[in-house]
Parts: structure tokens; C-alpha cells; sequence
């Protein structure tokens, strides 16, 4: 995420805190983004969480341009952000504030029943795995919350659709309007009950 992507984000946080619910983040992989949302969560009183299985998305997979070697466990042979998301939590002096749901985001979803004030999708760009998260999680944006959603490219030339599509779908489903914009990020408030 670009610095301005995540000055935006944590402005959302910061926004979406006075409402004093907890700050969600589908998709953590190292933690960057997980690190804005803690702090700002920090900074309100409210509890930030994240969800990942940690095993990297799509195009982390060995021979995709996103792959790292550096966070395969040796010993499985798989992707393991979890260890490298834990020391940049503890570098950043935030391990308090933040709760890491380690798992599939719908199984997390479909057991989750409080509201958020900030839902924060960035996860799997498959359609699959985007519509997942934005069904399983946008429900829990409280009125007056804030759904996020990182990697928005209305044009197919700059990037992968699934999240565009997402975004779309929650402006036309009449419960989400624009709060806010900046590169591939976007920022929509609840203002009506739906998904």
C-alpha cells in the first residue's frame, strides 16, 4: 500500500473510532496496514482486529510476480506471514491493541455477531474470495460506519476487477454512499440498512 493509501486509511480509522465499535481488517499478510488501524484504534479505546490465514493470497503463491520466499516455513513448504505480522506488531509497540483472527475470513464471518464501525477488505482479488468478505463482513458496518476497500481499479488495464466489482456493488445496493477516494482506495459510509 502506498504511504498516501495508508494516510487515507488511517484517517477512516480515525474517523470510524468516535463511533467506539471495533476496527476490522480482512487481509493483514506482514501487518502494514494492520499497524494503522491499531494505532487508530488505540488512540479511540476501541479494539482494532484482523483476519488471514496467513497463508497468502493469490499472486503470493510460489511463481506469481507477489511471491516472498523469505516467509515460506521451511519445514510445510507453505506461506506463514503470522511470525513476520507478530514482530512488526511488536516493533511498532501495538501488540496490545490489536487481535488477530487467524483463519478463512467467511468461517470467521459466519461466527461474528457485533457491529464494526470499519470493515477494511483486503483480501483474496479473486471474485470469489472479494464477494466472500464483502458478504460475510459489510452486514457488521454499523450505521454511520465505514466500509473500506483497498486495490479499486476502475480501469482492468491497472489492476484486478473483483474488488472494483465489490465497491460497485455497494454503492448500488443503496446502503454504502463515497466517503472518500484516494488512488485505488475507497472509503464509503452506511447510510442505510442492506448489502
Amino acid at each position: 500500500m502506498p504511504v498516501h493509501e495508508g494516510l487515507a486509511l488511517y484517517a477512516a480509522a480515525t474517523e470510524a473510532g468516535a463511533l467506539g465499535l471495533p476496527m476490522l481488517e480482512v487481509g493483514t499478510y506482514c501487518g502494514r496496514s494492520a499497524i494503522l488501524l491499531a494505532d487508530a484504534a488505540r488512540a479511540a479505546g476501541v479494539s482494532a482486529l484482523t483476519v488471514d490465514h496467513h497463508r497468502g493470497s493469490e499472486e503470493q503463491q510460489p511463481g506469481w510476480e507477489y511471491h516472498d520466499p523469505s516467509v515460506v516455513d521451511p519445514e510445510i513448504g507453505l506461506m506463514d506471514t503470522l511470525p513476520t505480522f507478530r514482530r512488526t506488531l511488536r516493533r511498532a509497540g501495538l501488540e496490545e491493541h490489536i487481535v488477530a483472527l487467524v483463519g478463512r475470513s467467511p468461517q470467521i464471518a459466519a461466527v461474528w455477531h457485533g457491529p464494526l464501525g470499519l470493515v477494511f477488505v483486503d483480501g483474496g482479488h479473486t471474485d470469489e474470495h472479494a464477494n466472500a468478505d464483502y458478504e460475510g463482513w459489510a452486514p457488521h458496518v454499523a450505521e454511520g460506519g465505514l466500509l473500506v476497500i483497498h486495490d479499486v481499479f476502475p480501469d482492468p488495464a491497472d489492476g484486478g476487477q473483483a474488488p472494483y466489482r465489490i465497491y460497485r456493488r455497494a454503492l448500488a445496493s443503496g446502503a454504502f454512499t463515497e466517503f472518500a477516494a484516494t488512488d485505488s482506495l475507497r472509503v464509503l459510509r452506511r447510510t442505510a440498512p442492506g448489502i
